[in-house]
C-alpha cells in the first residue's frame, strides 16, 4: 500500500495528497506533519514502511469539504486519490488513483466557493520587448489568460508591465500561474506579500504559443481565433497553454463548459488602477472588509450568479458608453413596464426561485454534479415561464435575455421523470431516481421496502412458535439480519437456530429462512443502488449536449438578475439616469455619495447634503479647501463612484447628470506606507502620484487628497504645487485637488482652467458646524485647532496651539510675498522647495534675512539658463532682485 501510495506522491511532489482508506482520507509524512501545523489535525504513527515510521493523519470522508475549505483558504492544492478498484478483486491493495485536484483557483465544489464571487484562475506570462515598444521595463509586454472554473468564463489579453498590477486587480484572481524561470518584474513583489491569492509557478515548457493556439481552437471547436479579434495574440496563446493544461490537469477531463472567450482590451475598459480599486472602496474596504463598499450596497441581486455579474460590472465598467446605455435602457423599462402586471417586485420574487444555473452546468459538464443541483436545475427550468412572463421586451439587452429564457421544454420534462422530489444529498445514499422511471429499480426497491412486513410477520410467528415473548428480529449493518433471544429464555431456543453472536444477556441467532431472505435483501439494496448509479451517469451523459444552451440560460439569468438590482437600487434610494454627451464635461447636480448617504439613513435617519460639480472645457481642476471633518473627501470620491455607475450601466445617486468621454479614474488619496517593500508613507504617496502625472490624459478624472503631507511643510507644499501646475498644463485631466496649502489657492490666477471652491463652516465662538456644503472659492482658514478640540485635547494643549497658530500666522503673511509658488521658468510649470518652517520665538530680522536667502537660492537652483529665452532670464533676474531687496 506505501509503495501504492508514494507513487501517486512522486506524481504530484507539491501538492498534498487525499489518499483514501475505507471511510478516511490519510495523508503520509512531511503531508501530514503539514496538514499538523496549517489545520491542526492529530498525527500518528502506525508501523514502519522502508525502516521508517509511518507518519500518517486523517480526515473523515464525510467531513472532507470542511478540511478542504480550510487548506484552500491558506493557498494550499489538494490531490483527491480515490479507491476505484473493487476489493477483493485482486491481490495486493485496491487500486486508487488521483481523480480530481482541488486548488484555490479550480475550485467546482459550492461548498468551498463563495456564493457571490468567482473564484478565477489566472496564467501570466511576460515577453521579450520587440519593435516599436520603448526598453523601459514598464513597456515590457505581458500577456494573462483567465478561466472561471465554475462559470465557464474564459478570457486573454495582453498588456504592457505597467498595466498587469491593474488587470490583475480587476480580475482579483484566487490563484495565479506564472512562468518559474522568467517571473513577470511587476509579480515579483506580490510572491513576498501574497495577500489572499495562491501563486504557483509552472515550467517554461508549458507556455507554448503554438500549444495555445491550438488547445484554444480545439476548445472553442473553431478553426481560428480571427472571430474573436484574437488570432494574432501569441503571448497571449502562450499564457493560455498553461492555463488550460493546468485546468484540464486538475479535472481529469476535458472543459466541455468553456465554449466563448472574451478578449478585452486596456483601451476597451475604463482604466481603474488598484489604489482606485482600493481607494473608492468598490468591492472590498481598506480594512479588508465585504461591507460597506458600493457593491455590497449594489448587491439586492436575488442569485449567486446575478451577484457575481454585478461584481464584474463594477470592477470591469467599458468605456464605449453603448454598453452602458443598454442598461440604462433596461432599467428605465423594469421601472416603467408598458404592462403593469410585468412589475419589478414580481420579477424579482420570480428570480428568487432560481437556482445557479451557472455552476450547476459547469459541474455537469465536468461530471461532478450532484443530485440534489440536479433538482435545482429542474426546478429552475420548471419555473421559467413565470419568469419570462414578467420580463418586459423592447431593449435590445432585454429582448436578448428573453430570448434565452426558453430552453428545450424536453429538458425539464426528462429532469422531473428521472430525479426524485427530493433527492439524497449524495448519490451513494440511494434515493436520487424518481419512483416509477425505471421497472427495475422499482422492483429492487420494493424488495427492500418490504423487509419490515416481513420481519414483523416472521417475529410474530417465531414468538408463537418457540413461546418466547420477548424475541426480535432486527437488522444492523455489520451483522445483517437476526433473532435476539435473552439469556433467560435460552432453553427454549429451537434446534434450527443458528448462534451468530454472544452478547452480555443475549444471544443471536440466525435461521435458514431469515438468511435466505437476508441474501435477497441485501442483494436487492446493493443492486438498486448500482442501478441508480447507472441511471444516474446516463443522465449526466444525456445533459452534455445541453451544455450550450444551459450556459446560455445561466447568463441570461445572471444579466436579469444584476438589470434588476440596479433597478430596485434606482427605485430605492432615488436615483436618476445619466446623460452621456460627446463634448468634454462631468455636471453633476446634487451629487451624493451612495455609500455615506445609505449608512447615515441607516445609523441616524439624517439626510445626505448633496453637492454640485460642474468641470468642462474652460474649467478642469477644482482646488477644493476647507477643514477636516468638513467632507471634502467624501464630494471628491462621490464624483468618482457618480462616474463609475454611469459607466457600468447604473442610475446615479444625483439630481442630474451629464458626463463626457472619460478613460481612467486616478486616485491619490489617505496614508499608507509598504515597509515589506521598503517604501514609506511619502513614498508610496509620490510614486501613485507619478503614475498619474505619467498616463492621465485630458480624458481622464483625477482625484488628489492633501497630496505633500508626509514630508516637511515647505517640502510637501512646493510639491503639491508643481503637481497641481503639471496636471493642469500638461495633463489637462479633469482634476479634484483638496488640500490645506492655502498657497495653493493663488493657481486659478495663473492657471485659468482652475477654480476654488471650499467646503462651508459656520464658526459661534470657539464653536464650528460643519455645513458639508460646496461653495464657491478659497476656505479663509482651516479649522484644525477647532478640530482638535473636538476630538478631546485637553484644553492648555489647545490654548498652546492656539498662540502658537496666531505667531505663525503673522510670520506668513509678512512673508507671503516673497516666493511666487506658480512662477514659470523655462517654459515649464515647476514648484520652487520653500524653506523649512521656522520656530516659535525666532529673531524676525535673522529669520526675515534666512527666508530671503534660501528663497533666493532655491530660485537660482531651479533656473536652467540653457532653456531660457531672453526675455524669460530677464524676468528671472527681476524676480530675483526682487526677493533680495524686499
Amino acid at each position: 500500500m506505501m509503495a501504492q501510495y508514494l507513487g501517486i506522491k512522486a506524481e504530484y511532489p507539491d501538492t498534498l495528497v487525499f489518499y483514501r482508506m475505507g471511510d478516511f482520507y490519510e495523508l503520509f509524512y512531511e503531508d501530514a506533519r503539514k496538514a499538523n501545523r496549517l489545520i491542526d489535525i492529530t498525527l500518528t504513527v502506525r508501523g514502519q514502511s522502508a525502516g521508517e515510521p509511518v507518519v500518517m493523519a486523517g480526515v473523515p470522508v464525510h467531513a472532507v469539504e470542511t478540511y478542504l475549505a480550510k487548506l484552500i483558504k491558506l493557498g494550499e492544492s489538494v490531490a483527491i486519490a480515490e479507491q476505484v478498484g473493487e476489493v477483493g478483486a485482486s491481490k495486493g491493495p485496491v487500486e486508487r488513483k488521483v481523480v480530481r485536484v482541488v486548488t484555490p483557483g479550480t475550485l467546482t465544489d459550492s461548498e468551498l466557493l463563495s456564493e457571490r464571487a468567482d473564484s478565477l484562475l489566472v496564467a501570466v506570462v511576460a515577453g521579450s520587448v520587440r519593435g516599436g515598444l520603448a526598453n523601459a521595463k514598464d513597456q515590457t509586454p505581458c500577456a494573462l489568460a483567465w478561466l472561471g472554473m465554475s462559470s465557464g468564463q474564459l478570457g486573454i489579453t495582453e498588456c504592457t508591465q505597467r498595466d498587469l498590477p491593474g488587470w490583475l486587480a480587476r480580475l482579483q484572481p484566487a490563484e495565479v500561474l506564472f512562468d518559474r524561470e522568467r517571473v513577470p518584474p511587476a509579480l515579483a513583489p506580490m510572491l513576498s506579500q501574497p495577500r489572499g491569492v495562491a501563486f504557483t509557478p509552472r515550467p517554461t515548457w508549458q507556455f507554448d504559443a503554438g500549444l495555445g493556439e491550438r488547445k484554444l481552437t480545439e476548445q472553442l471547436k473553431v478553426a481560428s481565433l480571427k472571430a474573436f479579434g484574437a488570432d494574432d495574440m501569441a503571448l497571449a496563446h502562450a499564457a493560455a497553454a498553461a492555463l488550460l493544461s493546468f485546468a484540464e490537469h486538475t479535472q481529469g477531463r476535458a472543459l466541455a463548459h468553456v465554449t466563448t472567450l472574451t478578449v478585452p482590451r486596456s483601451s476597451d475598459l475604463l482604466e481603474i488602477p488598484p489604489a482606485t480599486l482600493r481607494n473608492l472602496e468598490l468591492v472590498q474596504t481598506l480594512r479588508g472588509e465585504d461591507s460597506p463598499t458600493l457593491l455590497s450596497l449594489l448587491d439586492t441581486c436575488r442569485t449567486g450568479m446575478g451577484s457575481r455579474a454585478l461584481r464584474q460590472w463594477v470592477t470591469n465598467p467599458p468605456r464605449d458608453r453603448r454598453h452602458a446605455q443598454e442598461r440604462h435602457a433596461a432599467i428605465d423599462l423594469l421601472l416603467n413596464p408598458p404592462d403593469l402586471s410585468q412589475n419589478l417586485d414580481a420579477l424579482r420574487e420570480a428570480l428568487r426561485q432560481m437556482s445557479d444555473a451557472e455552476r450547476i452546468t459547469s459541474r455537469i459538464a465536468l461530471r461532478q454534479v450532484r443530485p440534489r443541483e440536479l433538482a435545482g436545475l429542474r426546478d429552475t427550468l420548471m419555473n421559467l415561464p413565470v419568469l419570462r412572463a414578467c420580463v418586459p421586451t423592447g431593449t435590445p439587452l432585454l429582448d436578448q435575455v428573453h430570448q434565452h429564457l426558453q430552453p428545450d421544454p424536453a429538458l425539464a420534462e426528462r429532469l422531473q421523470r428521472t430525479i426524485a422530489e427530493m433527492p439524497a444529498v449524495l448519490l451513494r445514499d440511494g434515493g436520487v431516481i424518481a419512483s416509477g422511471f425505471d421497472a427495475d429499480l422499482d422492483e429492487l426497491r420494493a424488495i427492500s421496502s418490504n423487509c419490515d412486513a416481513f420481519l414483523l410477520d416472521l417475529e410474530t410467528r417465531e414468538r408463537a412458535r418457540t413461546g418466547i415473548p420477548n424475541l426480535r428480529v432486527q437488522f444492523n449493518k455489520v451483522h445483517g439480519f437476526y433473532i435476539e433471544i435473552t439469556q433467560s429464555h435460552a432453553d427454549k431456543v429451537p434446534l434450527d437456530y443458528q448462534r451468530r453472536q454472544t452478547l452480555k444477556n443475549a444471544e443471536r441467532y440466525i435461521t435458514p429462512e431469515l438468511k435466505a431472505f437476508e441474501d435477497k435483501a441485501l442483494s436487492a439494496q446493493e443492486r438498486s443502488l448500482q442501478r441508480e448509479k447507472f441511471l444516474f451517469e446516463q443522465l449526466i451523459d444525456e445533459l452534455q449536449a445541453n451544455i450550450a444552451v444551459l450556459s446560455h440560460l445561466a447568463r441570461a439569468l445572471a444579466t436579469l438578475d444584476a438589470i434588476a438590482a440596479l433597478a430596485e437600487r434606482a427605485a430605492s434610494l432615488g436615483w436618476t439616469q445619466p446623460e452621456f454627451v460627446n463634448m468634454p464635461c462631468l455636471e453633476i447636480e446634487k451629487g451624493r455619495h451612495p455609500v455615506v448617504e445609505a449608512r447615515l439613513m441607516e445609523t441616524s435617519g439624517a439626510a445626505f447634503i448633496p453637492n454640485d460639480c460642474r468641470l468642462d472645457a474652460n474649467r478642469r481642476m477644482l482646488i477644493v479647501t476647507g477643514p477636516n471633518m468638513g467632507g471634502k473627501s467624501t464630494f471628491m470620491r462621490q464624483v468618482a463612484l457618480i462616474t463609475i455607475l454611469a459607466y457600468m450601466g447604473s442610475y446615479v445617486p444625483a439630481a442630474s447628470c451629464r458626463l463626457g468621454p472619460i478613460d481612467a479614474i486616478h486616485t491619490r488619496i489617505g496614508a499608507a506606507d509598504d515597509l515589506a517593500n521598503a517604501q514609506s508613507t511619502f513614498m508610496m504617496e509620490m510614486t501613485e502620484a507619478a503614475a498619474i502625472v505619467h498616463t492621465a490624459t485630458e480624458h481622464s478624472l483625477v482625484l488628489m487628497d492633501e497630496i505633500g503631507r508626509g514630508t516637511s511643510t515647505f517640502d510637501g507644499l512646493a510639491l503639491a504645487g508643481a503637481i497641481a501646475s503639471h496636471l493642469h498644463d500638461r495633463n489637462k485631466a479633469f482634476t479634484l485637488f483638496a488640500t490645506h496649502y492655502f498657497e495653493l489657492t493663488a493657481l486659478p490666477e495663473k492657471h485659468p482652467r482652475a477654480s476654488n471652491v471650499h467646503v462651508g463652516v459656520a464658526e459661534a465662538g470657539d464653536d464650528i458646524v460643519f455645513l458639508h456644503e460646496l461653495q464657491a472659492g478659497p476656505a479663509s482658514r482651516s479649522y484644525g485647532v477647532q478640530v482638535a478640540r473636538l476630538a478631546g485635547m485637553p484644553p492648555s494643549l489647545i490654548r498652546q496651539a492656539r498662540a502658537a497658530l496666531d505667531a505663525l500666522e503673522s510670520q506668513q503673511k509678512a512673508d507671503d510675498d516673497q516666493i511666487d509658488l506658480f512662477a514659470d521658468f523655462g517654459g515649464s510649470a515647476t514648484a520652487l522647495p520653500m524653506p523649512e518652517l521656522p520656530t516659535a520665538g525666532a529673531d524676525p530680522a535673522h529669520l526675515e534675512a534666512s527666508l530671503a536667502e534660501r528663497a533666493t537660492l532655491d530660485l537660482l537652483a531651479r533656473i536652467d539658463p540653457d532653456a531660457l529665452t531672453p526675455r524669460e532670464a530677464l524676468d528671472a533676474l527681476y524676480q530675483l532682485k526682487s526677493v533680495i531687496t524686499s
